[in-house]
């Protein structure tokens, strides 16, 4: 017996691939951790992360242009914040939730370790 799908929106599948891509650096992650706390300006972020400003910015960057921050411009400070604190809690559940129930499983595939093998 054949099951049928509908068949594949590769425009769909690419966008879901940049909202992951945007997700899957943990600087970035780090960002997000900080910003569910509240607004912070770019000169937080560089001190709450011990990192270099122009990293700060390039991933600052990465999650506007993803559209899960948003900022505010107070005089010459630009103040970052999520975009929606609700929804991007709840995706963050739901990976602790899938996380927990892969264990040690969670581990990048070997095409991914090991390009040139595949």
């Amino acid at each position: 017996m054949t099951i049928s799908s509908p068949p594949l929106d590769h425009g769909a599948t690419a966008v879901y691939a940049t909202l992951f891509h945007s997700l899957s650096d943990p600087t970035r992650l780090a960002v997000l951790h900080h910003l569910s706390y509240g607004e912070h300006r770019v000169r937080d972020l560089v001190e709450h992360l011990d990192l270099a400003q122009s990293t700060v910015s390039k991933h600052l960057s990465c999650l506007l242009e993803c559209g899960l921050i948003v900022f505010r411009v107070e005089g010459r400070a630009s103040w970052y914040r999520l975009a929606d604190a609700d929804d991007l809690a709840a995706l963050l559940q739901a990976a602790e939730h899938l996380l927990a129930a892969t264990g040690s499983q969670v581990t990048l595939c070997s095409q991914l370790m090991h390009p040139s093998e595949a």
